[in-house]
């Protein structure tokens, strides 16, 4: 069995992978994994420079290793492409995100977050994925595409059906949900298009760039994304980053004491500490078009490149000795959570927004957070995902 055999095994992202993350950094930072066929590359300069060259590393044939050798007549997601598809993609879908729409939606998200904190009893174990980090997301996302409140949690079984291991549920009825979805999803952006309303796919549906349009198959191509995408990072990174304080004794006491001190950037810098700590996508695979060399390794064209954004996030060469420390004032923090280069997440706005408030609600009411029981986490290569974590927060 190679160094990188575990990496080829579901079960093995349920657990600890940080460990053997970091003999990959040291030993074989571009290694080949023979079992599946790719190169895992674990460093963060050289997940950094493949994110930067999608001429020599590209999307189109696929992100996630189970698609090694599948073609698609049309892309699945926008994160399926490549320039000068995606640069066309990214400027007809960015402005639905641009900071000043993201901005309008903060007291919707704070009315939304409170009414899940208020919820909370000091002192009682909480479940923060399904009393938290499920619904808030999820009914964010549910106001963002201007559908009624009561569908998210049909939103949260067709997100996890589409997740590789997320779920154990039979592929029939995965394959099943995420046909629903898909409907769902064409059927509201046709809807849109004829009676538009004050929504992000009436937005995105009447965006137009000289002339040229997304198309309705195009517009629920990115719909789907924005629901998978958009709610299943943002809720591991709440939930992950929550397990971070829990575990890290004085950083939550900390955190308080520069948030209630009325520092401008105790949040902001705690946000990016979170999503470094937590990954909440923990690979994304590019495929060489051309001969090229990595780390020091000779690749030739078509070769699948497994990027580990969660072995980057810990690279010791960046972060220093402490990079397996969870730190809310860690700062700079160049991490790629949200990916780096043409790629980088369209929705990270969105996603600050929601933590910031997400810790300033919590912050004013809860003194301490420690944990409350066992964690279990998602046996997915694809995303850090968290199905249960107990945590018991005392008084202020």
């Amino acid at each position: 069995m190679s160094l990188t055999s575990p990496l080829a095994d579901p079960e093995f992202y349920a657990g600890d992978p940080f460990a053997l993350y970091a003999r990959l950094r040291a030993e074989a930072p571009v290694a080949r994994n023979d079992e599946l066929g790719f190169w895992a590359v674990s460093r963060h300069a050289d997940v950094i420079t493949v994110s930067r060259d999608p001429e020599t590393f590209c999307s189109g044939r696929g992100i996630l290793t189970m698609e090694i050798g599948a073609h698609y007549d049309t892309p699945p997601t926008m994160m399926h492409t490549d320039p000068p598809d995606h640069t066309r993609y990214r400027n007809l879908v960015q402005p639905g995100f641009r900071p000043s729409f993201m901005r309008a939606l903060e007291d919707g998200i704070r009315a939304r977050t409170v009414a899940l904190v208020d919820a909370i009893e000091p002192g009682v174990p909480v479940d923060v994925v399904s009393d938290l980090a499920v619904p808030l997301p999820l009914q964010v996302i549910s106001d963002l595409l201007g559908v009624p409140e009561e569908e998210w949690p049909r939103f949260f079984r067709w997100s996890e059906a589409v997740i590789p291991g997320a779920t154990d549920w039979p592929e029939e009825e995965r394959m099943a949900l995420s046909g629903e979805m898909v409907t769902y999803l064409l059927a509201a952006a046709a809807d849109r298009r004829a009676k538009p309303r004050d929504d992000i796919i009436s937005e995105l549906g009447a965006a137009e760039v000289d002339g040229d349009r997304l198309t309705d198959a195009e517009l629920g191509m990115f719909l789907v994304q924005l629901l998978v995408a958009g709610n299943e990072t943002t809720r591991n990174m709440m939930s992950g980053g929550l397990l971070g304080f829990a575990d890290t004794p004085g950083e939550w006491e900390a955190l308080r004491s520069r948030h209630l001190a009325a520092s401008t950037r105790a949040l902001p810098i705690a946000i990016e500490e979170m999503l470094r700590w937590t990954t909440p996508v923990v690979a994304f695979m590019r495929t060489t078009t051309r001969p090229v060399e990595l780390g020091g390794v000779s690749l030739g064209p078509d070769e699948p490149v497994l990027m580990l954004y969660a072995s980057a996030n810990r690279d010791e060469s960046v972060f220093g000795p402490d990079a397996e420390r969870f730190d809310a004032g860690r700062d700079p923090n160049p991490h790629v959570a949200f990916g780096f280069g043409p790629h980088f997440c369209i929705g990270a706005v969105l996603a600050r927004l929601e933590g910031r408030i997400l810790l300033e609600e919590l912050l004013t009411r809860f003194g301490s957070i420690e944990s409350g029981g066992p964690v279990v986490r998602t046996a997915s290569p694809v995303i850090a995902g968290v199905k249960s974590a107990p945590l018991v927060f005392g008084v202020a």
